[in-house]
């Protein structure tokens, strides 16, 4: 579970329209053109590659973009990912500590940058149409950096939602997370992308 909240640092998810008679790259980048703020609720799974019992857990994002997001994982373990522009804050509340990372190093080439990013996916990824299953339209995304961390990102759509996303990464690792109660372009507080190291914690990286 540690490992796969910490991967979310540099992850995220990435909210586009769907239209009917647009292909899903399309629909993308009429997502990025509509879209500045976004909230949800999310479930997620981790499933490992020897087999193990899926790591499940749920709770709350919010996106401004450019740059700016909130991954709050509520159950069954609180840990908390924000980012406010400039640094990505990760905080395991288990283990009472922060790391901090600048925000270009930690979200460009990611998937984070799907979501969180500025409009020009084609200099940090390679798009493609991936069809549909399970009642969903697929967009699949490959980062042009190797040290991205992942092997893919796949992302299915409703109609104009955002319903599922998949990450796979180079360790055989997939983590699938489903969306429910979206909103997009919601007025969000500017606390919410703020964070504050609390008193007794250790902080890493700052």
């Amino acid at each position: 579970m540690k490992f796969a909240v910490k991967m979310l640092s540099t992850a995220a998810i990435a909210i586009l329209p769907l239209l009917a008679e647009a292909g899903a790259i399309d629909q993308l980048h009429q997502f990025l053109n509509s879209t500045r703020t976004l909230r949800a609720e999310f479930s997620q799974m981790v499933v490992a590659k020897n087999g193990r019992k899926p790591q499940q857990s749920s709770g709350v994002v919010a996106i401004s973009r450019p740059g700016k997001l909130r991954w709050d994982i509520q159950k069954p373990y609180p840990q908390l990912v924000v980012g406010d522009g400039e640094k990505i804050w990760i905080y395991d509340v288990e283990l009472k500590q922060v790391t901090v990372r600048p925000a270009g190093q930690a979200i460009s080439g990611s998937p984070a940058a799907l979501l969180a990013g500025s409009n020009e996916l084609e200099k940090n990824f390679n798009l493609a149409e991936a069809g549909e299953a399970d009642g969903m339209n697929w967009v699949e995304a490959t980062a042009k950096a190797d040290e991205s961390g992942f092997e893919k990102v796949r992302l299915g759509f409703v109609g104009a939602d955002l319903r599922a996303m998949e990450l796979y990464d180079n360790f055989g690792q997939t983590t699938h997370i489903r969306f429910s109660r979206l909103e997009r372009n919601p007025q969000l507080p500017a606390a919410t992308f703020k964070f504050t190291p609390p008193a007794g914690v250790d902080v890493v990286g700052e």
